[in-house]
């Protein structure tokens, strides 16, 4: 009776978009209980093996300050060679540059499964960054236990839906860290989990071209055809992460060159850096 019902869903394209609908939201409750249960248990103390590298990185900044570098097309080679001396996150394809660079950054963060499998290779070469990575990346065990920092990501309910807007701040990693449309959002979190009270962003543009070329500093391979909407998405989610800042005495600056992002403070990286400007 059942598989007769799901044939006849999956029949005609309207009946087939119902049937996707239900399998999501199926889906996301599932894995919702699941998350739920996982972290009540790290709540009571019987600790999940998965998130132990994380744990250990608990107030380990202290009050100090970060960078965490974006992708976004306004990076810029002479940028990333001024912070190479501070604290830095780098994401997702900045990990493809590194050899050229010649050197990592401190951290190095990675969510979205699809742009994972596409870079693949290049994290493997990683040599000195400390990874860290979603937990909805399922890899290697080893990984996970040896070398990986891995994050329990709630993916709220963007895995049913884009449409209706949901973000939160988490200030416990180790409990969890919430899904805010982009790996920054992410590393913002985890950044306060570390100690991190001043928190500044490059390569932040948070608007995207409609050239799949020169959408990225560096491009991952993945396109995500939701471009687009993608900057509004993220504006809702910042928000949530400025109220959580002015709220306990932690500073995000945006040293982002161009881009959509107001939320938080402009700054000049090369004042917020002291450097001799040149002109």
């Amino acid at each position: 009776m059942l598989q007769t019902i799901k044939r006849n869903l999956q029949k005609s394209e309207k009946h087939r978009s119902l049937y996707l609908i239900i399998k999501k939201i199926k889906h996301y409750y599932g894995k919702t209980l699941i998350f739920n249960m996982r972290m009540f248990l790290r709540y009571i103390g019987i600790s999940n093996f998965h998130y132990k590298n994380l744990k250990k990185l608990k107030n380990t900044n202290e009050n100090q300050r970060c960078f965490i570098i974006a992708t976004g097309p306004s990076l810029t080679i002479e940028d990333l060679n001024k912070v190479r001396d501070e604290k830095t996150f780098g994401m997702n394809s900045l990990c493809k540059i590194y050899e050229e660079i010649g050197w990592e950054t401190t951290y190095y963060g990675i969510q979205d499964t699809y742009v994972y499998e596409k870079l693949k290779g290049d994290i493997a070469s990683i040599k000195k960054s400390t990874i860290i990575i979603g937990d909805s990346i399922k890899d290697s065990w080893e990984d996970y236990q040896k070398k990986w920092c891995s994050y329990p990501l709630n993916m709220l309910n963007h895995l049913v839906t884009y449409e209706d807007l949901t973000a939160d701040f988490s200030e416990n990693s180790y409990m969890k860290v919430y899904d805010g449309y982009t790996i920054t959002y992410s590393l913002i979190q985890i950044a306060v989990y570390m100690g991190f009270k001043e928190i500044v962003l490059m390569g932040c543009d948070c608007n995207y071209s409609d050239n799949k070329d020169n959408q990225h500093f560096v491009s991952s391979g993945v396109f995500d055809s939701t471009y687009k909407t993608a900057g509004k998405r993220m504006m809702f989610a910042y928000e949530k992460a400025k109220e959580f800042a002015d709220a306990n005495n932690i500073m995000i600056y945006n040293a982002t060159r161009g881009g959509m992002l107001e939320v938080f403070p402009r700054v000049d990286l090369d004042e917020i850096l002291n450097l001799k400007v040149n002109k």
